[in-house]
Protein backbone atom coordinates (compact mmCIF):
# COMPACT_ATOMS: atom_id res chain seq x y z
CA UNK A 1 0.00 0.00 0.00
CA UNK A 2 3.17 2.24 -0.86
CA UNK A 3 0.88 5.03 -2.76
CA UNK A 4 -1.59 5.41 0.33
CA UNK A 5 1.58 6.22 2.57
CA UNK A 6 2.82 8.11 -0.04
CA UNK A 7 -0.65 10.10 0.08
CA UNK A 8 -0.23 10.76 3.39
CA UNK A 9 3.19 12.21 3.71
CA UNK A 10 2.80 14.51 0.77
CA UNK A 11 -0.55 16.05 2.81
CA UNK A 12 1.19 16.54 5.80
CA UNK A 13 4.01 17.75 4.52
CA UNK A 14 2.97 20.07 1.69
CA UNK A 15 2.65 24.29 2.49
CA UNK A 16 -1.05 24.77 2.66
CA UNK A 17 -1.84 28.22 1.60
CA UNK A 18 -5.44 29.12 2.64
CA UNK A 19 -6.75 30.75 -0.65
CA UNK A 20 -5.89 27.37 -2.01
CA UNK A 21 -8.62 24.75 0.71
CA UNK A 22 -11.81 23.45 -0.98
CA UNK A 23 -13.89 21.34 1.73
CA UNK A 24 -17.68 20.33 0.52
CA UNK A 25 -19.19 16.85 0.47
CA UNK A 26 -22.67 15.60 1.06
CA UNK A 27 -24.91 13.51 4.02
CA UNK A 28 -27.60 11.09 2.93
CA UNK A 29 -30.63 9.61 4.26
CA UNK A 30 -31.54 6.24 2.26
CA UNK A 31 -35.06 4.61 2.70
CA UNK A 32 -35.26 1.63 0.55
CA UNK A 33 -38.84 -0.37 0.82
CA UNK A 34 -39.44 -3.72 -0.61
CA UNK A 35 -42.86 -5.10 -2.24
CA UNK A 36 -42.48 -8.77 -1.33
CA UNK A 37 -41.97 -10.38 2.00
CA UNK A 38 -38.11 -11.55 2.22
CA UNK A 39 -37.12 -15.33 0.55
CA UNK A 40 -34.59 -15.96 3.59
CA UNK A 41 -34.84 -15.78 7.59
CA UNK A 42 -33.17 -12.60 8.97
CA UNK A 43 -34.13 -10.35 6.01
CA UNK A 44 -36.67 -7.46 6.68
CA UNK A 45 -38.84 -5.82 4.25
CA UNK A 46 -37.66 -2.07 4.71
CA UNK A 47 -34.57 -0.66 5.41
CA UNK A 48 -32.77 2.99 6.36
CA UNK A 49 -29.51 4.00 6.58
CA UNK A 50 -27.33 6.88 6.34
CA UNK A 51 -23.79 8.02 4.37
CA UNK A 52 -21.75 10.56 4.22
CA UNK A 53 -18.72 11.79 1.69
CA UNK A 54 -16.95 14.85 2.57
CA UNK A 55 -14.40 15.98 -0.04
CA UNK A 56 -11.14 18.34 0.75
CA UNK A 57 -8.72 19.93 -2.15
CA UNK A 58 -5.82 21.55 -1.65
CA UNK A 59 -3.94 23.08 -4.47
CA UNK A 60 0.09 24.96 -4.77
CA UNK A 61 2.52 25.45 -7.16
CA UNK A 62 0.36 27.57 -9.07
CA UNK A 63 -1.93 24.94 -9.17
CA UNK A 64 0.27 22.47 -10.94
CA UNK A 65 0.37 20.10 -7.36
CA UNK A 66 -3.18 19.19 -5.97
CA UNK A 67 -3.90 16.81 -2.98
CA UNK A 68 -7.78 15.70 -2.78
CA UNK A 69 -8.93 13.42 -0.08
CA UNK A 70 -12.58 11.70 -0.02
CA UNK A 71 -13.75 9.84 2.92
CA UNK A 72 -17.31 7.55 3.13
CA UNK A 73 -18.84 5.74 5.60
CA UNK A 74 -22.23 4.41 5.62
CA UNK A 75 -24.25 2.98 8.64
CA UNK A 76 -27.28 0.50 8.10
CA UNK A 77 -30.20 -0.19 9.91
CA UNK A 78 -30.06 -3.93 9.56
CA UNK A 79 -26.81 -5.27 7.25
CA UNK A 80 -23.46 -4.79 9.23
CA UNK A 81 -21.83 -5.95 6.00
CA UNK A 82 -23.29 -2.45 4.50
CA UNK A 83 -22.07 -0.65 7.43
CA UNK A 84 -18.46 0.05 6.44
CA UNK A 85 -15.84 2.93 5.86
CA UNK A 86 -14.34 3.62 2.55
CA UNK A 87 -11.06 5.72 1.25
CA UNK A 88 -12.42 6.86 -1.73
CA UNK A 89 -9.32 9.17 -2.75
CA UNK A 90 -6.66 10.24 -1.54
CA UNK A 91 -4.21 11.58 -4.13
CA UNK A 92 -1.53 13.88 -4.30
CA UNK A 93 -1.57 14.85 -8.81
CA UNK A 94 1.97 16.65 -10.17
CA UNK A 95 1.42 17.99 -13.69
CA UNK A 96 4.24 18.22 -15.53
CA UNK A 97 6.00 18.88 -19.28
CA UNK A 98 5.03 15.60 -20.38
CA UNK A 99 1.89 14.89 -18.62
CA UNK A 100 0.20 13.74 -15.26
CA UNK A 101 1.76 12.43 -12.32
CA UNK A 102 -0.57 10.02 -9.38
CA UNK A 103 -0.16 8.26 -5.87
CA UNK A 104 -1.90 7.28 -3.57
CA UNK A 105 -5.72 6.33 -3.69
CA UNK A 106 -8.61 7.12 -6.00
CA UNK A 107 -11.43 5.80 -8.78
CA UNK A 108 -10.75 5.35 -12.41
CA UNK A 109 -13.53 4.94 -14.61
CA UNK A 110 -13.41 3.79 -18.07
CA UNK A 111 -17.23 2.78 -20.13
CA UNK A 112 -19.53 4.55 -22.48
CA UNK A 113 -22.53 2.19 -22.32
CA UNK A 114 -25.82 2.42 -20.62
CA UNK A 115 -26.98 -0.67 -19.30
CA UNK A 116 -23.49 -2.73 -17.94
CA UNK A 117 -19.70 -1.28 -18.05
CA UNK A 118 -17.41 -4.12 -19.28
CA UNK A 119 -14.27 -2.49 -19.33
CA UNK A 120 -14.28 -0.86 -16.21
CA UNK A 121 -12.25 -3.09 -14.34
CA UNK A 122 -9.18 -0.80 -12.27
CA UNK A 123 -11.49 -0.46 -8.87
CA UNK A 124 -13.49 -2.87 -6.82
CA UNK A 125 -17.18 -3.34 -6.88
CA UNK A 126 -18.76 -1.63 -3.64
CA UNK A 127 -21.71 -4.23 -4.36
CA UNK A 128 -23.34 -3.53 -1.02
CA UNK A 129 -24.19 0.30 -2.09
CA UNK A 130 -26.15 -1.15 -5.12
CA UNK A 131 -26.55 -3.37 -7.42
CA UNK A 132 -25.91 -1.52 -10.81
CA UNK A 133 -22.00 -2.05 -9.79
CA UNK A 134 -21.32 1.58 -10.37
CA UNK A 135 -20.36 2.58 -6.64
CA UNK A 136 -16.29 1.93 -6.55
CA UNK A 137 -13.86 0.86 -3.61
CA UNK A 138 -11.36 3.44 -3.70
CA UNK A 139 -7.71 1.73 -5.60
CA UNK A 140 -4.32 2.09 -4.89
CA UNK A 141 -2.25 3.05 -7.39
CA UNK A 142 0.63 4.54 -8.84
CA UNK A 143 -0.54 6.68 -12.29
CA UNK A 144 1.31 7.81 -15.29
CA UNK A 145 -0.23 10.09 -18.51
CA UNK A 146 1.05 10.79 -21.45
CA UNK A 147 -1.03 13.41 -22.97
CA UNK A 148 0.14 13.83 -26.57
CA UNK A 149 -1.61 15.75 -29.73
CA UNK A 150 -1.46 11.85 -30.55
CA UNK A 151 -3.59 11.16 -27.90
CA UNK A 152 -3.10 9.83 -23.87
CA UNK A 153 -1.39 6.83 -22.92
CA UNK A 154 -2.60 5.84 -19.08
CA UNK A 155 0.17 3.07 -17.29
CA UNK A 156 -1.41 1.88 -13.87
CA UNK A 157 0.78 -0.04 -10.84
CA UNK A 158 -2.07 -1.15 -8.92
CA UNK A 159 -0.87 -2.36 -5.18
CA UNK A 160 -2.99 -3.70 -2.42
CA UNK A 161 -6.17 -5.87 -4.27
CA UNK A 162 -9.33 -4.79 -2.25
CA UNK A 163 -11.98 -7.58 -2.29
CA UNK A 164 -15.75 -7.09 -3.15
CA UNK A 165 -18.10 -6.23 -0.58
CA UNK A 166 -21.55 -8.13 -0.84
CA UNK A 167 -24.59 -8.37 1.99
CA UNK A 168 -24.49 -10.16 5.05
CA UNK A 169 -27.22 -12.38 5.82
CA UNK A 170 -29.38 -9.30 6.82
CA UNK A 171 -28.80 -7.41 4.10
CA UNK A 172 -31.73 -7.53 0.96
CA UNK A 173 -31.10 -8.60 -1.96
CA UNK A 174 -28.76 -11.35 -1.46
CA UNK A 175 -27.98 -14.50 -2.90
CA UNK A 176 -29.55 -17.49 -0.88
CA UNK A 177 -25.98 -18.40 0.67
CA UNK A 178 -24.26 -15.41 2.35
CA UNK A 179 -20.35 -14.93 0.79
CA UNK A 180 -18.14 -16.14 3.68
CA UNK A 181 -15.43 -13.58 3.30
CA UNK A 182 -12.89 -15.51 5.84
CA UNK A 183 -13.00 -18.16 3.19
CA UNK A 184 -11.91 -15.89 0.45
CA UNK A 185 -8.72 -17.77 -1.59
CA UNK A 186 -6.82 -16.02 -4.25
CA UNK A 187 -5.07 -18.16 -7.60
CA UNK A 188 -1.75 -15.71 -6.84
CA UNK A 189 0.26 -17.18 -3.48
CA UNK A 190 0.58 -13.25 -2.83
CA UNK A 191 -3.22 -12.93 -2.34
CA UNK A 192 -3.86 -9.56 -1.69
CA UNK A 193 -0.25 -8.42 -2.18
CA UNK A 194 -0.37 -9.15 -5.50
CA UNK A 195 0.42 -6.48 -7.83
CA UNK A 196 -1.31 -6.11 -10.99
CA UNK A 197 -0.80 -3.34 -14.31
CA UNK A 198 -2.84 -1.76 -16.72
CA UNK A 199 -2.52 0.80 -19.64
CA UNK A 200 -5.20 2.55 -21.52
CA UNK A 201 -4.49 4.04 -25.20
CA UNK A 202 -7.44 6.85 -25.52
CA UNK A 203 -7.44 9.58 -28.69
CA UNK A 204 -10.47 11.09 -30.49
CA UNK A 205 -10.51 11.11 -34.63
CA UNK A 206 -13.41 13.77 -35.48
CA UNK A 207 -17.06 12.72 -34.05
CA UNK A 208 -15.11 9.27 -32.76
CA UNK A 209 -13.78 8.87 -29.30
CA UNK A 210 -12.52 5.78 -28.17
CA UNK A 211 -10.29 3.74 -25.67
CA UNK A 212 -7.98 0.52 -25.71
CA UNK A 213 -7.06 -0.69 -22.88
CA UNK A 214 -5.23 -4.08 -21.17
CA UNK A 215 -5.67 -5.25 -17.27
CA UNK A 216 -3.14 -8.07 -16.12
CA UNK A 217 -3.97 -8.94 -12.32
CA UNK A 218 -6.35 -10.42 -9.84
CA UNK A 219 -10.05 -10.18 -11.27
CA UNK A 220 -12.06 -7.82 -9.41
CA UNK A 221 -14.82 -10.25 -10.08
CA UNK A 222 -14.85 -13.24 -7.61
CA UNK A 223 -15.82 -16.68 -9.10
CA UNK A 224 -18.20 -18.35 -6.18
CA UNK A 225 -18.56 -21.88 -4.99
CA UNK A 226 -21.29 -22.80 -2.40
CA UNK A 227 -18.87 -24.66 0.66
CA UNK A 228 -19.95 -25.70 4.35
CA UNK A 229 -18.09 -23.26 7.11
CA UNK A 230 -17.11 -24.14 10.13
CA UNK A 231 -20.37 -23.16 11.93
CA UNK A 232 -21.74 -25.97 9.82
CA UNK A 233 -23.35 -23.20 7.49
CA UNK A 234 -23.58 -23.44 3.40
CA UNK A 235 -22.27 -20.29 2.53
CA UNK A 236 -20.22 -18.92 -0.60
CA UNK A 237 -16.76 -19.05 -1.05
CA UNK A 238 -14.73 -16.14 -2.94
CA UNK A 239 -11.60 -17.10 -5.35
CA UNK A 240 -10.33 -14.49 -7.39
CA UNK A 241 -8.19 -15.92 -10.38
CA UNK A 242 -5.45 -14.01 -12.30
CA UNK A 243 -6.73 -12.74 -15.33
CA UNK A 244 -6.04 -10.39 -18.55
CA UNK A 245 -8.42 -8.70 -20.32
CA UNK A 246 -7.85 -6.37 -23.80
CA UNK A 247 -10.91 -4.35 -24.08
CA UNK A 248 -12.24 -1.55 -26.58
CA UNK A 249 -14.28 1.43 -25.70
CA UNK A 250 -15.90 3.26 -28.63
CA UNK A 251 -18.38 6.31 -28.64
CA UNK A 252 -19.50 8.77 -31.41
CA UNK A 253 -22.13 12.45 -31.51
CA UNK A 254 -23.14 12.49 -34.72
CA UNK A 255 -25.59 14.56 -35.12
CA UNK A 256 -28.57 13.40 -32.25
CA UNK A 257 -27.00 10.17 -32.39
CA UNK A 258 -24.75 8.88 -29.85
CA UNK A 259 -23.14 5.91 -30.61
CA UNK A 260 -21.26 3.56 -28.15
CA UNK A 261 -19.74 -0.25 -27.59
CA UNK A 262 -17.88 -1.84 -25.32
CA UNK A 263 -16.09 -4.95 -26.00
CA UNK A 264 -13.55 -7.12 -24.10
CA UNK A 265 -11.21 -10.40 -24.49
CA UNK A 266 -10.79 -12.21 -21.04
CA UNK A 267 -8.70 -14.93 -19.97
CA UNK A 268 -8.43 -16.77 -17.06
CA UNK A 269 -11.63 -15.80 -15.57
CA UNK A 270 -13.06 -19.42 -16.31
CA UNK A 271 -10.78 -22.05 -16.43
CA UNK A 272 -13.18 -24.68 -17.86
CA UNK A 273 -14.41 -22.53 -20.73
CA UNK A 274 -11.36 -20.71 -21.34
CA UNK A 275 -10.40 -17.18 -23.00
CA UNK A 276 -14.42 -15.59 -23.65
CA UNK A 277 -15.24 -12.22 -25.44
CA UNK A 278 -17.98 -10.27 -24.56
CA UNK A 279 -19.60 -6.77 -26.00
CA UNK A 280 -22.45 -4.57 -24.97
CA UNK A 281 -23.09 -1.73 -27.42
CA UNK A 282 -26.18 0.65 -28.86
CA UNK A 283 -27.32 4.02 -29.17
CA UNK A 284 -28.91 6.93 -27.74
CA UNK A 285 -31.14 9.04 -29.80
CA UNK A 286 -31.79 12.37 -28.39
CA UNK A 287 -35.20 14.79 -29.37
CA UNK A 288 -34.81 18.03 -28.62
CA UNK A 289 -37.31 19.88 -27.47
CA UNK A 290 -39.81 17.65 -26.86
CA UNK A 291 -43.99 18.36 -27.46
CA UNK A 292 -42.27 21.98 -28.19
CA UNK A 293 -40.87 22.26 -24.60
CA UNK A 294 -37.80 22.80 -23.32
CA UNK A 295 -36.92 19.19 -22.17
CA UNK A 296 -35.18 16.28 -24.20
CA UNK A 297 -36.15 13.15 -24.63
CA UNK A 298 -33.03 10.46 -25.05
CA UNK A 299 -34.48 6.82 -26.71
CA UNK A 300 -31.81 4.18 -25.79
CA UNK A 301 -30.91 0.80 -27.16
CA UNK A 302 -28.12 -1.44 -26.08
CA UNK A 303 -27.53 -5.49 -26.70
CA UNK A 304 -25.90 -7.57 -24.32
CA UNK A 305 -23.86 -10.29 -25.43
CA UNK A 306 -21.49 -13.05 -23.54
CA UNK A 307 -20.11 -15.51 -25.90
CA UNK A 308 -20.11 -18.50 -23.17
CA UNK A 309 -24.00 -18.08 -22.80
CA UNK A 310 -25.24 -20.74 -20.87
CA UNK A 311 -21.96 -23.19 -20.67
CA UNK A 312 -20.77 -20.27 -17.53
CA UNK A 313 -21.73 -23.13 -14.73
CA UNK A 314 -24.55 -21.10 -13.04
CA UNK A 315 -23.89 -23.31 -9.70
CA UNK A 316 -20.49 -21.65 -9.58
CA UNK A 317 -21.80 -18.29 -9.59
CA UNK A 318 -19.66 -17.13 -12.67
CA UNK A 319 -22.13 -16.85 -15.38
CA UNK A 320 -23.37 -13.30 -16.44
CA UNK A 321 -26.84 -12.91 -16.45
CA UNK A 322 -26.90 -10.83 -19.49
CA UNK A 323 -25.70 -13.10 -22.29
CA UNK A 324 -28.39 -12.60 -25.08
CA UNK A 325 -29.78 -9.30 -23.76
CA UNK A 326 -31.55 -6.13 -25.01
CA UNK A 327 -31.85 -3.53 -23.23
CA UNK A 328 -34.82 -0.71 -24.09
CA UNK A 329 -34.47 2.51 -22.07
CA UNK A 330 -35.60 6.74 -22.42
CA UNK A 331 -34.07 9.57 -20.26
CA UNK A 332 -36.21 12.59 -20.03
CA UNK A 333 -33.83 15.61 -19.07
CA UNK A 334 -36.16 19.05 -18.28
CA UNK A 335 -33.60 21.15 -18.51
CA UNK A 336 -34.95 22.86 -15.88
CA UNK A 337 -33.63 25.05 -12.68
CA UNK A 338 -33.56 22.09 -10.55
CA UNK A 339 -32.39 19.83 -12.93
CA UNK A 340 -34.56 17.45 -13.28
CA UNK A 341 -33.93 14.03 -15.21
CA UNK A 342 -35.80 10.35 -15.20
CA UNK A 343 -34.09 7.57 -16.73
CA UNK A 344 -36.21 4.29 -17.37
CA UNK A 345 -34.79 1.10 -18.70
CA UNK A 346 -35.78 -2.86 -19.30
CA UNK A 347 -33.16 -5.25 -20.08
CA UNK A 348 -34.84 -8.46 -21.45
CA UNK A 349 -33.58 -11.68 -21.79
CA UNK A 350 -33.88 -13.05 -25.05
CA UNK A 351 -33.22 -16.81 -24.39
CA UNK A 352 -35.97 -16.79 -21.48
CA UNK A 353 -37.51 -13.74 -21.25
CA UNK A 354 -36.57 -12.76 -18.25
CA UNK A 355 -37.21 -9.05 -17.58
CA UNK A 356 -34.95 -6.44 -15.22
CA UNK A 357 -36.95 -2.78 -14.65
CA UNK A 358 -35.18 -0.23 -13.55
CA UNK A 359 -36.28 3.78 -12.74
CA UNK A 360 -34.06 6.35 -12.18
CA UNK A 361 -34.99 10.02 -11.25
CA UNK A 362 -33.24 13.01 -9.28
CA UNK A 363 -34.53 16.55 -8.45
CA UNK A 364 -32.17 18.99 -7.19
CA UNK A 365 -34.75 21.05 -4.03
CA UNK A 366 -32.81 24.41 -3.96
CA UNK A 367 -29.47 25.18 -3.75
CA UNK A 368 -28.18 22.21 -1.17
CA UNK A 369 -30.79 19.38 -1.58
CA UNK A 370 -31.59 16.87 -3.81
CA UNK A 371 -33.91 14.12 -4.10
CA UNK A 372 -33.53 10.73 -5.68
CA UNK A 373 -35.18 8.27 -6.28
CA UNK A 374 -34.80 4.32 -7.28
CA UNK A 375 -36.62 1.23 -8.02
CA UNK A 376 -35.78 -2.22 -9.26
CA UNK A 377 -38.17 -4.93 -10.53
CA UNK A 378 -37.72 -8.28 -11.70
CA UNK A 379 -40.06 -10.78 -13.53
CA UNK A 380 -39.97 -14.20 -15.29
CA UNK A 381 -36.74 -14.96 -14.10
CA UNK A 382 -35.33 -18.09 -14.86
CA UNK A 383 -33.80 -20.66 -12.76
CA UNK A 384 -30.56 -20.69 -14.62
CA UNK A 385 -30.48 -16.76 -14.70
CA UNK A 386 -28.23 -15.25 -11.56
CA UNK A 387 -30.63 -13.23 -10.75
CA UNK A 388 -32.99 -16.14 -9.77
CA UNK A 389 -31.80 -15.89 -5.85
CA UNK A 390 -33.11 -12.08 -5.69
CA UNK A 391 -36.03 -12.86 -8.04
CA UNK A 392 -38.39 -11.52 -4.83
CA UNK A 393 -36.27 -8.59 -4.17
CA UNK A 394 -38.01 -5.82 -6.37
CA UNK A 395 -37.54 -2.34 -4.03
CA UNK A 396 -38.28 1.08 -3.96
CA UNK A 397 -35.25 3.87 -2.51
CA UNK A 398 -35.81 7.25 -1.57
CA UNK A 399 -32.42 9.07 -1.08
CA UNK A 400 -32.42 12.71 0.67
CA UNK A 401 -28.76 13.96 -0.07
CA UNK A 402 -27.86 17.50 1.61
CA UNK A 403 -24.90 19.44 0.24
CA UNK A 404 -22.47 21.77 2.07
Amino acid sequence: MRPYLIAIAIVALSPLPAQSHEFRGNVAVEYRQFFEDASYDDQFNNNVSLSAQPEYFHQWDNGDQLIAFTPYVRIDQHDEERTHFDIRELTWLGVYHFGELRLGIRKVFWGVTESQHLVDIVNQTDLVENLDGEDKLGQPMINAALIQDWGTVDLFVLPGFRERTFAGKHGRPRNQFVVDKDLTEYESSEEQQHIDFAARYFHYIGAWEFGISHFNGTSRDPNLSPTINAQGEIVLKPFYPLINQTSLDVQAIISNWLLKLEAISRGGQDKDYGRYAAATGGFEYTIVGIFQSIADLGIISEYLYDERGGDADPGTFMASPFQNDLMLGARLAFNDVQSTEVLAGLIVDLDHGDRFYNLEAERRLGDAWKLSLEARIFTHIHPANPLYDIRKDDYAQLNVEWFF
